[in-house]
């Protein structure tokens, strides 16, 4: 029993601690402390990290009026080069009309260049005919060219009278055009819109130009005129000429 003793109140009896007891409403107060401070910590780090990644609403709303600021200088922008582009495609295309109409006036001169030659050489064989009494009727410059138009041709020719002192010739024209459809050669005459002679009177020459039409899949080989003088049946001149490529 002495030693049950010694080993309970002894030296060698185990230590006991003895502590103050905290009141239940401090730890609550140090819990809710702790609680506050973490909550002000995350709505920190949330601000912060809203604000680094440009959430903010002031900087948006600030950055939202530049975009659209920046927005409607380009529309603007666009806008004029848009008319600009406009006008310059009205200039271009006014340049294309004039350019055509030039084009035209060109083809214009030259064909009445080739009209003056034609005048020149025949008033040069007038001039050689001098002192020579017998009239000569001839075709000059027969041609016979497409047209503009699908199945659409032109030709023209001058016929030419000399001689001393030549009278009016009277007499007829007719033409004829030679061509292939489906295979099969053709022949069909170009009558005007009463006969299929054309009646010509002149002293020393005559231009006859005129144009016909043919059906898109013919194929012209070339045309023939024969020259009647009035009241002789037999044609006095016969020429034929191929279609110019």
């Amino acid at each position: 029993m002495i030693k049950s003793l010694k080993r309970k109140f002894g030296i060698s009896a185990p230590r006991v601690a003895i502590r103050p007891q905290t009141p239940a409403y401090v730890r609550w107060l140090v819990v809710g402390t702790l609680a506050v401070l973490a909550v002000v910590l995350s709505w920190g780090m949330y601000d912060a990290g809203r604000k680094f990644a440009g959430f903010d609403k002031n900087e948006t709303s600030h950055e939202l009026d530049r975009l659209s600021q920046v927005n409607a200088r380009l529309q603007q922008d666009n806008d004029e080069l848009r008319m600009k582009v406009a006008g310059l495609d009205r200039q271009v295309q006014m340049d294309l009309v004039a350019r055509e109409d030039i084009t035209r006036q060109i083809k214009g001169l030259e064909d009445e260049n080739i009209r003056l030659k034609e005048n020149l050489a025949f008033f040069q064989s007038l001039g050689s005919a001098t002192g020579k009494t017998e009239q000569r009727l001839s075709i000059g410059r027969l041609k016979l060219e497409r047209g503009n138009l699908p199945g659409e041709y032109r030709y023209s020719m001058l016929l030419v009278q000399g001689g001393q002192r030549p009278k009016d010739f009277q007499g007829s024209l007719e033409f004829s055009v030679n061509f292939q459809q489906n295979g099969e050669k053709m022949m069909l005459p170009l009558a005007d819109s009463t006969s299929k002679a054309r009646d010509v009177t002149f002293k020393f020459y005559q231009r006859i130009e005129n144009t016909f039409h043919l059906p898109p899949d013919a194929v012209v080989d070339s045309m023939q005129v024969k020259v009647f003088e009035k009241g002789v049946a037999q044609a006095r001149l016969t020429q034929t000429v191929n279609l110019s490529l």
